[in-house]
């Protein structure tokens, strides 16, 4: 792949973050039953940091769990025979609960799909409400984003890469072609 930009910097990603923690309260109205579930791989960072930002702001611990949607995607059987497993950490329960769910990028909205279908079989939330560092604007499905760090609009040959800290050694959003 070939490297076109950097879409965002460290700092820009937490500007993003800080805006977004304040947007989850006002939109829920505080932080009565809100709880912040990460999707596997760069959504738990991203739903941490989230945490840590809402604590600031608000003097309150949100309950943040990790999620493992590999066995709901709908397309496993192309992913192949024995895709690897992480298994969800989610020690609070959903139920009544307003779940917000964090991930890197939205692209065909298949992950978040598959997100649902997980929290969903951990309990009857109140609201899932969905937020995401970078909406490519591509989505299959209408599901659409509650909570947007940036709209980074790409064509299908461009691929949107975001690194974080805690899994990548770097806190940068780039732009590559394939």
């Amino acid at each position: 792949m070939e490297y076109k930009a950097e879409l965002m910097s460290g700092d820009d990603i937490d500007k993003a973050l800080k805006r977004i923690a304040h947007q989850i309260i006002e939109k829920n109205h505080g932080l009565q039953d809100v709880c912040l579930i990460g999707i596997r791989t760069r959504g738990v960072p991203l739903a941490r940091r989230l945490a840590r930002h809402i604590e600031k702001i608000e003097g309150a611990e949100v309950p943040v769990g990790e999620l493992d949607i590999t066995l709901y995607r709908d397309d496993l059987s192309r992913v192949g025979e024995l895709p690897e497993v992480k298994g969800s950490s989610v020690s609070f329960s959903v139920e009544d609960k307003i779940v917000v769910l964090a991930d890197d990028v939205i692209y065909t909205a298949r992950t978040a799909r598959a997100a649902m279908e997980a929290v969903m079989k951990l309990g009857r939330p109140a609201k899932i409400q969905l937020c995401v560092l970078v909406d490519r604007g591509h989505t299959e499905l209408p599901i659409r984003p509650n909570f947007v760090g940036k709209n980074i609009p790409t064509s299908v040959d461009e691929v949107v890469a975001v690194r974080l800290h805690e899994t990548d050694d770097e806190d940068t959003v780039k732009l590559f072609v394939k």
